[in-house]
């Protein structure tokens, strides 16, 4: 009975590719072939460290396609490789579907880690860091962007969160008016690259140095927010998302009324008229 292969999920660099593995290399070189989210992007890093290796897409748009056919080849004793575009694949990025269905199929998948920008982001943002969610890119369009927040303004963990240079003013513009304009946060940009900042402090600040400086709306983003405080922050927060969604269907009196019974925060946090 033929032995069947293993899928290595491999992480890439997310810009400085010194930070590329010896293990990394070495499995990327020996495998039968890549899976990548980004055929021509792959190719260049192999170029880089002179590696020649069959290429497969992988991406969003075939991956219920390509799972079946995948899975096949390592059950048939071919080892695979997986990267995205940069970092740890899965996060954020195509595979989960693969690796499912690669371990269903009894086929051993194998982490080959390295470069995640949300956990790099995190090491240098001194924000608690002993519990974090990760919550990836946040809806396209303000709305339901807000919507989204809104049900994260009483979580009392670290949030993580990765956005485009294209969003970044108008989501951090609607993270001051959902979770406060005082609540500390970090915006980590271009991570490892030649241009990379760290920015520092309460929403409100760091919105207004983004809209101000064109540098700073270039590149890639990971943005930390403290998590609410004590109790009386997150029953505010909690308040605010309650008073939010019932507003829509009550008389704004009628809805805080009701957010402050339903979540304990005070009324005047959350409505200030009569």
């Amino acid at each position: 009975m033929q032995t069947p292969g293993t899928l290595h999920i491999v992480a890439t660099p997310i810009g400085n590719l010194g930070d590329l593995s010896p293990r990394a290399l070495d499995t990327l070189r020996t495998v039968a072939a890549i899976c990548a989210e980004d055929t021509r992007h792959t190719r260049q890093l192999l170029s880089h460290f002179g590696l020649d290796r069959p290429l497969l897409a992988l991406h969003q748009h075939n991956e219920d396609a390509q799972a079946a056919q995948l899975v096949a080849r390592l059950l048939a004793g071919d080892s695979l490789a997986l990267v995205s575009d940069a970092g740890t694949p899965l996060v954020s990025d195509p595979g989960f579907r693969l690796v499912s269905a690669a371990r269903a199929a009894g086929v051993r998948v194998s982490p080959v880690p390295g470069a995640c920008a949300a956990i790099a982001a995190l090491s240098v943002a001194g924000l608690p860091s002993d519990r974090f969610v990760f919550e990836g890119f946040l809806p396209a369009r303000s709305a339901a962007r807000r919507e989204r927040l809104s049900r994260l303004a009483g979580e009392t963990r670290t949030l993580m969160f990765y956005e485009s240079a294209h969003r970044i003013e108008e989501t951090l513009a609607d993270m001051a008016a959902v979770f406060g304009g005082a609540r500390r946060a970090v915006v980590a940009r271009e991570l490892t690259k030649l241009f990379e900042t760290v920015l520092d402090g309460p929403l409100s600040a760091l919105h207004g140095r983004v809209s101000t400086e064109a540098d700073q709306r270039k590149g890639e983003f990971v943005v930390i927010v403290e998590g609410a405080g004590d109790d009386v922050d997150a029953r505010i927060a909690e308040g605010q998302r309650l008073y939010a969604k019932l507003s829509e269907y009550l008389k704004p009196s009628q809805a805080a009324k009701l957010a402050a019974e339903l979540s304990g925060a005070p009324r005047k946090a959350l409505y200030g008229g009569e």
